[in-house]
Parts: C-alpha cells; sequence; structure tokens
C-alpha cells in the first residue's frame, strides 16, 4: 500500500461495560478517527432510594423557580426529567458528536474534490541569477533587446479529485462508525430509562412520606381529642391525672412524628426537583395518588427473552462488539492491494494574454509488501478486544437472568405484603374505634386508647412502606426487562 496505507486504531482500553474503540479511516492527506463505541450508563437495580437519588447530584438547573406551588403528575415529572435531565442532555451531546465523527470518517470512500484560483506576479533578476545578455549576441540578438529584469504575471483555475476505487480496509472501517453511531444511540435510550426509573421511584417515595404526613396528622387530631376527653374526665372526676399526662405525652410524640415526616417529604420533593432539573426550592403539588394494581407479569422465559431483545446495555455491548469484529477485519485486509485515483483539470497562462487547458490524471495501486510483525501484533490486540467483548456479553445475560428472577420474587413478595399490611390496618382501627368507644363510657382507662392508636399508627406505616416497596419492585422489573420507558404505567397499574 501507499504512505497513506489503512492503520487500524487500537482500543483504548478495556472497560467494565465494552471497550472504547477508535479508527483511522482511509484519506488521501488526513486521517480521520472512528469514533469512540458508546459505554452503556447502566445503573444498579437494587439501589435504595437514596441511592437512585444520588447518583444524579448536581443536575443542570434549566428553569425559574415559580411563586406558586408546581402542580405535577408522575407523567409530568417523567416528561420534564426527560427534556432537562443532564444524564440525557450529555448523552444526546455524545450521540451528536459521534454523529459527527462518523461523517468525518465516511468521507474516506467519498469523492474529494477540490477547487484552487490563483494569480502571481513576479519580477525576477536574470543578471542575479547569472545569466549575461551579451552570450545571446552570437546568435542574431542586438545588445539590449534582452533585458535582465523579467516581469511575469500568470493566472491559472483548476479543480481537483481523489478517489479511493478499491479499498478494502477502508469499508470495513466506515461500516464499524456506522454501528458505533448505533451504539452512542443505544446509550442515549439507555440514559432515559435510568431517568424515567429514577424520577417515578423518587416520585413515588414522596408520594409514600406525603402519606405518611397525612397520616402523623390525624394520629394527632385524635391525640388532641383524647387529650381533651381525659381533661373532662379529670375534671369531672371520674378520670385521673395519670390518664391527662398519658395523653399529654402521647400528643408531643405524636407531633414529633409530624415534623419528622413533614421533613422527609420537603426532602424528597427536593431530590424530585434536581432530577427534573428544577431549582432545589421550587415548591411542588404532588397531584398523583399512590398507584396499587394487582401485577400479572410475563413468565420467566418470556421476560428474559424480552430483555435480551430490549435491555439497551446488551444491545450497545453487541454493538461495540460488532465495531470490534470490523474493525479487526480492516486489520486483516490491510495485506490487500489499495487503488486510487487522483487528477485535476484547469486553464494556465498569462493574467493579459492566452489560457491554455492542464490537466493531470494519475492511478494509483498500492501494494504491501513486509509490515507482517506488526500486523500479526495489531491482530492480537483485536483478537483479545473481540473475546473481551463477547464475555462481557455472555456475564450480562447471566446478570439479567438474575436481575429478572430476583425482581419476580421481589413483585410477589411485596405484593403479598400489602394484602397483609392492608388488612392489618382494618383490624388496628377497628381496635382503636373499641379503645375509644370504652374509654368515652368510662369502662377503661385511656392506656388502651393509647395502645391502640400507636397499633394503628404503626399498621399504616407498614401499609405505606410496604406499598412503595410494591411499586417499586414493579418499576425495577420494568427496568431489568428494558421497557421502563415506554410500560412503566402498565407495570404501576395506571
Amino acid at each position: 500500500m501507499s504512505k497513506q496505507r489503512c492503520n487500524w486504531v487500537q482500543a483504548a482500553g478495556l472497560l467494565p461495560l465494552g471497550l472504547i474503540l477508535t479508527a483511522t479511516a482511509l484519506r488521501a492527506e488526513q486521517p480521520a478517527e472512528l469514533p469512540a463505541a458508546p459505554e452503556p450508563a447502566r445503573a444498579s437495580l437494587t439501589q435504595a432510594r437514596t441511592g437512585l437519588a444520588a447518583q444524579y447530584a448536581g443536575l443542570v438547573t434549566v428553569q425559574a423557580e415559580t411563586s406558586e406551588p408546581l402542580a405535577l403528575t408522575l407523567d409530568d415529572a417523567i416528561t420534564r426529567a426527560l427534556d432537562h435531565n443532564l444524564q440525557v442532555r450529555l448523552a444526546k451531546d455524545n450521540e451528536r458528536a459521534v454523529h459527527g465523527q462518523v461523517l468525518n470518517v465516511g468521507n474516506s470512500l467519498l469523492p474529494n474534490l477540490t477547487a484552487r484560483a490563483s494569480s502571481t506576479a513576479e519580477e525576477l533578476n536574470l543578471a542575479a541569477m547569472g545569466f549575461k545578455p551579451a552570450s545571446l549576441a552570437g546568435f542574431g540578438f542586438p545588445p539590449g533587446t534582452v533585458k535582465t529584469i523579467v516581469k511575469i504575471n500568470t493566472t491559472s483555475a483548476q479543480l481537483s479529485a481523489s478517489q479511493a476505487l478499491f479499498n478494502i480496509p477502508a469499508f470495513y472501517l466506515v461500516k464499524a462508525a456506522f454501528r458505533a453511531e448505533d451504539g452512542a444511540k443505544l446509550t442515549t435510550l439507555n440514559a432515559r430509562g435510568v431517568v424515567v426509573q429514577g424520577v417515578a421511584t423518587t416520585y413515588l417515595g414522596a408520594l409514600a412520606d406525603q402519606a405518611q404526613v397525612q397520616n402523623a396528622r390525624a394520629l394527632a387530631v385524635a391525640d388532641e381529642e383524647v387529650l381533651r376527653q381525659a381533661k373532662a374526665s379529670h375534671d369531672a372526676g371520674v378520670g385521673t391525672n395519670l390518664d391527662v399526662l398519658r395523653a399529654q405525652v402521647q400528643l408531643q410524640a405524636q407531633q414529633q412524628a409530624v415534623v419528622r415526616a413533614e421533613n422527609a417529604f420537603a426532602k424528597d420533593k427536593i431530590q424530585l426537583n434536581r432530577l427534573m432539573g428544577l431549582p432545589a426550592g421550587q415548591e411542588l403539588s404532588l397531584t398523583d395518588s399512590a398507584p396499587y394494581a394487582e401485577f400479572v407479569g410475563l413468565p420467566h422465559d418470556q421476560a428474559l427473552a424480552l430483555a435480551y431483545q430490549r435491555r439497551k446495555d446488551l444491545l450497545s455491548l453487541q454493538a461495540q462488539l460488532e465495531v470490534a469484529e470490523a474493525t479487526r477485519k480492516a486489520i486483516r485486509y490491510e495485506r490487500a492491494p489499495s487503488l486510487s485515483f487522483d487528477g485535476y483539470y484547469g486553464v494556465l497562462g498569462e493574467t493579459t494574454g492566452l489560457y491554455h487547458g492542464v490537466f493531470n490524471a494519475e492511478g494509483k495501486l498500492s501494494v504491501p509488501l513486509f509490515r507482517e510483525a506488526a500486523q500479526r501484533g495489531e491482530i492480537e490486540v483485536a483478537n483479545a478486544q473481540v473475546n473481551a467483548l463477547r464475555q462481557h456479553i455472555v456475564s450480562l445475560k447471566v446478570t439479567i437472568d438474575e436481575q429478572i428472577r430476583s425482581s419476580m420474587l421481589d413483585v410477589a413478595s411485596a405484593g403479598e405484603m400489602v394484602k397483609v399490611a392492608q388488612s392489618s390496618v382494618e383490624l388496628a382501627q377497628a381496635a382503636m374505634s373499641d379503645a375509644r368507644d370504652r374509654f368515652a363510657a368510662g369502662v377503661d382507662d385511656n392506656l388502651a386508647v393509647v395502645e391502640a392508636q400507636a397499633q394503628v399508627a404503626d399498621a399504616e406505616t407498614r401499609l405505606v412502606q410496604t406499598l412503595y416497596r410494591f411499586n417499586a419492585a414493579k418499576l425495577a422489573l420494568a427496568r431489568n426487562t428494558g421497557v421502563v420507558e415506554t410500560q412503566y404505567k402498565s407495570y404501576l397499574g395506571r
């Protein structure tokens, strides 16, 4: 091959989820680089709520804070996050950058045309170059007819063209570049799925804490009524001072619970604002209620097959494998001859005189003779990269199977726990109603009321928590199967 032979570009190194692979395309003078194959931004699906929020710390704020609370549904929150979340924006910018690099690489197979025009003015001192006019006297030139100072004005215009006619390595490098662009698109889709799961989980967590605030406030109102009744009984001489003190302690404890619940809810809204790209101080009004619907999912084998088709991190690794395989083929075909064409056509003449056409046509056949050691070394590196990607894909498929099985177990167990928690709330509320009636009738003191109310608070807290875990488990299952962005509503039963 010629000096502009095809150089394959080594991979920059192995990353946890794949290779960053670059390649150099064939061009006449300027080499172009193959864009880096994307690295999927795959997040752990077993993170706690705090972990899901922490991975988005420092997200960009692109919207102004409003004076009135922003009414927000779950769909609105997801839409805002997909439009303004920093993870998605960076993925889109990377996708555009890769597309630009792909166009640059693809130019190696396209004709290059260049138009040039120039006009020059020169003044030459022939005497300084050793020319003596007297030497021409013997040829019939009288002295003084030939001047030693000569002015030359020329103008030229030409159109140059170059084209790779036969270059197998360049073809495979361009093929790899287009597959890398597909990988960049998959990275963007993967980032969107992560954002959807994170926003939906945080929104549901905020709804759970909002329900905790409402439960705590309701119990505080009930404690105030118990205290009022205890004081009335004491004033009437039928109650004891211990009942009053016990009611006061219970009321203060419940007021503290209200403060803790309100603080947790406020922090949830701050996290949700950051996920959506809103100012941290933006006040929100969550208009949706916590969804609850029994879930009937796909059988394991169908869910696994769906995940293999829809998981963006797996598809991205497969795209990287195709990039590596195409680059390896480009290296193998470096031994093949290459054929190219270069030429130009134009006019050249004196600026104020006559012009005449000029042209040049050149065909180049380049045949590599010996570069065996370097080529064998490059092939060894390429083979290692391909094998590593294949092992990553096999490992990720095993991980996907594990994640789907775990998510299915989480969904099933959380669903049963919700049913038990609902029954516990009903029983606790019935017991508290009986205790209040007995205390109001003077049959019993308010100790039974306080204990029954504590049982109600505990039962309602468990219900809220189990409902949140049930919905979060369904979102995790949707994420594990690769459909959370498009099917989160059906998984939540909305």
